[in-house]
């Protein structure tokens, strides 16, 4: 019976909860009790990931390395045309513009260079249409006059004095030269493509009237287009080694001497095929000369904090992810250049933003 009460007594104790006494010393460090079976943010700001749910993410880690790279800024330009592989037609004369046999090209349609895009017919009041037509019909009148006269002198040939002859056909040529120019200029002017390409833009219509040098086509090849960034610093102009769009290599054909609107006007050249069109804005990232020292890590791997710095995370231990601000530098368009980061940590390169979201 004694045993069954201490037995009682015992188990009494130990299933008591031992609150702390006046005193004691528990340590400084609150204790944090960390789940593990589900994300979490800690109270000091790390978060909390169970091996589940990083594999659920596809969490992604690199080992931070540093070493040198070309320094990097960006530029903000557009897409211009290749002015040796692409070209504007333009009307020379006010006139009405008339369709083609096989009609306007359409958009992107690929045509070659001297093919008829279309033709401008002069308009002319009826006094000047008279006027064109009668001297038009005294230059026929003139010139078959004159093939007589030649043919006549070429007949009497020994008899004649032979630079009666040559002043003859000498007449004939002019009336014939005279005859065609104003057939040409009743008929107008022939719009034709001046490069191979593709037509980027149309703005033709069928008897739509036109003034002189207004643009009617722009055609340019597959390979006509090139990149304009704008430059405000007289240096950079010697000291670009290369350029990237979203990735793609860009080679640095130069820059210029002379202000444009405040601005040095740069020119690059795609190395590989992009899907660009004239006029679209871009903004390209430029690699100078100069080496700058670093830890490359993907764009993405880069975030904003609650107090909207740039930061990246660090895989400290199995499950815990720790966010560190970072100083960033572009670098390619599709990888950044950080410092602040301790060598051979473990960096995010994948999942940083849904790690960042975690409360």
């Amino acid at each position: 019976m004694k045993t069954n009460k201490l037995l009682s007594i015992l188990l009494c104790l130990a299933s008591t909860p031992l609150w702390a006494h006046g005193g004691e010393d528990h340590g400084d460090a609150p204790q944090v009790a960390i789940s593990a079976d589900k994300p979490q943010r800690l109270p000091d700001g790390r978060v909390s990931l169970p091996k589940s749910a990083q594999h659920r993410l596809a969490i992604r880690t690199i080992q931070a390395v540093e070493a040198s790279f070309p320094k990097a800024f960006e530029l903000s330009g557009h897409v211009v045309l290749d002015p040796n592989k692409g070209g504007r037609v333009q009307a020379g004369t006010a006139g009405k513009l008339v369709t083609p046999s096989s009609g306007f090209p359409p958009l992107g349609a690929t045509v070659r260079k001297g093919q008829v895009l279309g033709s401008i017919t002069p308009v002319a009041n009826s006094f000047e249409t008279a006027q064109r037509q009668a001297e038009l019909a005294q230059a026929q009148s003139e010139l078959r006059l004159a093939e007589q006269t030649a043919n006549r002198l070429a007949e009497l040939t020994g008899s004649v004095a032979r630079k009666d002859i040559d002043a003859a056909m000498i007449q004939l040529q002019a009336t014939r030269a005279k005859v065609a120019a104003l057939k040409a200029g009743s008929a107008g002017e022939t719009l034709r493509s001046p490069v191979d390409g593709v037509i980027a833009s149309s703005n033709a219509v069928n008897g739509q009237m036109v003034d002189a040098g207004a643009l009617v086509f722009e055609v340019v090849a597959n390979d006509g287009m090139l990149i304009e960034a704008l430059a405000y610093d007289a240096a950079m102009v010697n000291a670009i080694a290369g350029a990237t769009l979203n990735g793609k290599p860009l080679r640095y054909l130069g820059g210029a001497l002379a202000l444009r609107d405040g601005a040095l006007p740069l020119r690059f050249k795609p190395e590989v095929t992009i899907a660009l069109a004239l006029g679209q804005p871009v903004k390209i990232v430029a690699q100078s000369k100069e080496q700058v020292k670093g830890i490359k890590v993907p764009a993405s791997s880069v975030v904003k904090n609650a107090a909207n710095e740039s930061v990246v995370w660090l895989h400290e231990s199995a499950l815990i992810f720790r966010a560190l601000p970072v100083q960033v530098s572009p670098l390619d368009g599709e990888s950044v250049l950080v410092r602040g980061v301790p060598a051979k940590a473990r960096v995010v390169s994948q999942g940083a933003t849904l790690i960042n979201q975690i409360r």
